[in-house]
């Protein structure tokens, strides 16, 4: 889910309960004809926008075309014995959408007016998704380590795929800020809210084909990576060309800051490059910022190794990477039905209370996914395979894990929402979702790389009868490759294989630094406890980077941002 998406999709959820709220407070009963009339009403209100919302549905849908190939390349690699440090190489292709705040602006203010604001981005953007996506086809075989002869023996080229995606990654990043920008203008003001609909559904729908389908279809030996980006590029290309052609762009120039409805000016004004890069600036030196950031950017490492690591080990372990990959799906109904349920419980005041009760419980799906780990080897059938209580069991906890992330993710869009002033709205919530993401992102990078580092494998021979001749049949040379091989990497645990032995693990480092995060993140948690609790005691003013006044002296404002510098640092002696 992008940073834009979750914005508006959050402002649309508050919205939705505060009504709620307020029919309830009036003790108002619904009639079920005006629930009738009401969705009537939405195929009223889409009248002129229809094929509006079916462009910016199948926009979001290429969009999430990259980020589920993105996903499903870890997967293949590692049953390519690729090792934990170059998958933690490759997750880093994966940075840009959490860092589109730094080039959103440029987006925004740089365009040719004659082709179009947002297409001026869109229509290249594209168009070097695709042609990215055919030249990429072309090579990804041999980047994965796969060739068509069979005596070459070659290994995955993690450093050029993780340059791909990013570059892909990068693009769509773009793309996202181009689509969200065009979806205000492209709908009428009233129905601006099925911008979020379109994102998360569309979105959502897009990264389903990029990993459950593809992992799928690769897992039956339908289709290859190199098929699903050159069929994919070929629709980008002829999508983009029928954009550019066929859909004319709002004359935004035209457009006031009206709302149609209410008639009253918005609040948020429209930033240019440099304001919005001021704005930013202003926000970094709020007082309260400093304690927000450094709870954004930790907060998640108590998460991060159970969270990251789980299904490459389950894939280590023999299940399939197709069953992982479908795992996502009972998942999908799970967020839409959740997200409802907890909105209703996340407006307020205090929407952290949610975040705050759902932490402790995801540290505990965290071990409880470890365990998963420990036991599959266990469970396995003699013939391969797992028994279907193996599946329901996995299903089950992969379940209640996302409920409590779902909890922590609606609970802290709400607090942000609250917060976020709203002169500089959009930049504000950007902002503080930049921080979430990279505080998610970078200890999935550190786990990965660290997981190899306590992790010991060995190479042994394992004679099928005790006081078997094998050993004592194998030359000097190749009793000494033996010995020297450690089985980290494809080369080595290839050479493990050729020479009839086995690759086994002394010490599973997964399990230790799954243990360490939950452990350091229970510790953790006594600090986050009291600092997000007095944090939701600051009145919603005092997060205000704006000034109403802007006729006061400066001496006044020196002054009050003294004030505030002698109260920020309070938040860091809760121990």
């Amino acid at each position: 889910m992008t940073q834009n998406a979750e914005k508006i999709n959050l402002d649309k959820i508050t919205k939705d309960a505060n009504q709620n709220e307020t029919v309830q407070s009036d003790e108002k009963q619904t009639n079920p004809i005006d629930t009738v009339e009401e969705k009537r009403s939405i195929l009223k209100d889409l009248d002129g926008d229809k094929i509006h919302v079916c462009v910016l549905f199948f926009l979001y849908i290429l969009q999430g075309i990259p980020l589920g190939l993105g996903s499903a390349v870890p997967l293949v690699l590692i049953n390519r014995n690729v090792p934990y440090k170059e998958q933690a190489k490759f997750s880093f292709a994966g940075y840009p959408f959490s860092m589109k705040l730094l080039w959103a602006p440029l987006v925004d203010s740089v365009y040719i007016a004659r082709f179009g604001r947002r297409k001026s981005w869109l229509v290249p953007v594209q168009y070097l998704i695709g042609i990215t996506m055919l030249v990429a086809s072309q090579y990804v075989t041999r980047l994965l380590g796969d060739s068509d002869d069979p005596e070459e023996n070659l290994e995955p080229d993690v450093s050029s795929l993780t340059g791909m995606f990013f570059f892909l990654n990068f693009l769509a990043a773009t793309q996202d800020v181009a689509v969200d920008g065009w979806a205000l203008t492209m709908l009428k003001p009233s129905n601006v809210g099925y911008a979020s609909t379109c994102n998360s559904v569309g979105q959502t729908t897009g990264w389903c084909l990029g990993f459950i389908v593809y992992t799928t279809l690769e897992g039956y030996g339908l289709v290859t990576l190199s098929d699903f980006l050159l069929f994919w590029g070929i629709v980008f290309l002829i999508t983009t060309t029928g954009i550019a052609i066929f859909k004319k762009e709002k004359n935004t120039s035209a457009i006031g800051p009206e709302s149609s409805e209410t008639g009253e000016v918005d609040s948020e004004p429209v930033l240019g490059l440099v304001e919005t890069y001021k704005i930013v600036w202003k926000i970094i030196r709020h007082p309260l910022i400093p304690v927000v950031i450094l709870l954004l950017l930790t907060f998640s490492f108590g998460f991060s190794a159970a969270e990251t690591i789980t299904n490459l080990k389950l894939i280590e372990k023999g299940v399939p990477k197709e069953k992982i990959a479908m795992l996502a799906i009972p998942m999908i109904p799970v967020k839409i039905l959740f997200t409802l349920f907890i909105t209703r419980y996340t407006v307020g005041p205090r929407p952290m209370n949610v975040w705050l009760v759902s932490f402790p419980f995801r540290l505990i799906l965290c071990l409880a996914m470890a365990l998963l780990v420990y036991v599959t080897p266990m469970l396995m059938l003699e013939e391969g395979g797992f028994p279907t209580f193996y599946y329901v069991i996995v299903i089950g906890v992969f379940a209640i894990h996302r409920v409590t992330l779902y909890a922590m993710f609606v609970a802290i869009m709400a607090f942000f929402a609250r917060i976020s002033d709203p002169a500089v709205g959009g930049t504000y919530m950007t902002f503080l979702n930049t921080l979430t993401n990279l505080g998610s992102m970078w200890p999935a990078s550190f786990v990965l790389w660290f997981v190899d580092i306590i992790t010991y494998k060995d190479c042994v021979i394992s004679p099928t009868e005790p006081n078997a001749p094998a050993v004592l049949s194998l030359n000097n040379t190749l009793l000494r490759a033996i010995e020297s091989n450690q089985c980290y990497g494809t080369k080595e645990v290839e050479d493990c294989k050729s020479a009839e032995a086995e690759c086994i693990t002394l010490t599973e480092g997964y399990y230790t630094i799954s243990i360490a995060c939950v452990v350091i993140g229970a510790i953790f948690f006594v600090w986050i406890l009291r600092t997000v609790k007095q944090l939701q005691e600051i009145e919603v003013r005092e997060w205000r980077v704006v000034k109403k006044d802007q006729t006061a002296k400066e001496s006044e404002a020196e002054e009050n941002n003294q004030t505030k510098q002698q109260d920020k640092f309070k938040y860091f002696f809760c121990f």
